[in-house]
């Protein structure tokens, strides 16, 4: 993906809604990948199996894109799985899964019932979790003269990079992670500061 930063929930939740004697339980979990939010899924399914429908929608960051996938799980084409990504998409938010787990009251509810009552359910159970920026960090392992390590001190606390592991000797060791788009303005500043001896290795974690 583009960018340092995205958007995703702050959290879980579970909220439930009644339609017609229908229930809609929409839930919301944070995910870190498509594997977690299957996971997700599958301990809905196991913990909620007299259930008749369980619909959702999933938005997965991965290196360079965004891997989504939404399920009407049976009921009638695009009344669930749609409105519910949309929902999710609709705010922006990713490395995120919403489950709307319907048990069936005996009245049909129709397309346009159908597509307010999972819209709805969704969007209830976002509004609970709520949403929170989070940076997208790299990380980088630092190497430099011990002498250096006041003044490295200083300018890393300066840039905003935070200290992940430290080893001193003679020389001293770091490894470091800071927000992507400053990555080439740390690197270029221990560089400066040590006149070019630092060595600098760089190996991405989100």
């Amino acid at each position: 993906m583009s960018g340092d930063s995205f958007q995703t929930v702050a959290g879980p939740s579970k909220i439930e809604i009644k339609r017609k004697g229908s229930r809609f339980i929409g839930e919301v979990a944070s995910v870190g990948s498509v594997e977690e939010a299957l996971e997700k899924l599958a301990a809905v399914r196991k913990r909620e199996h007299a259930a008749t429908h369980h619909c959702y929608a999933y938005r997965v960051r991965t290196d360079d894109d965004t891997a989504f996938k939404y399920s009407d799980d049976g009921e009638p084409s695009g009344t669930a799985g749609r409105p519910i990504f949309d929902c999710l998409e609709g705010q922006g938010l990713v490395d995120a899964i919403v489950i709307v787990t319907r048990y069936y009251g005996g009245t049909k509810l129709g397309t346009g019932g159908l597509v307010r009552a999972y819209s709805d359910a969704a969007a209830e159970a976002l509004d609970q979790a709520g949403s929170v920026e989070r940076l997208i960090k790299e990380e980088l392992q630092v190497d430099l003269e011990f002498g250096l390590y006041d003044q490295a001190v200083k300018f890393l606390s300066k840039i905003g990079a935070e200290t992940i592991s430290s080893d001193y000797s003679d020389r001293v060791r770091l490894v470091l992670a800071i927000r992507r788009s400053l990555t080439d303005r740390l690197e270029q500043g221990l560089l400066e500061l040590s006149a070019g001896r630092a060595k600098i290795e760089r190996g991405g974690i989100d």
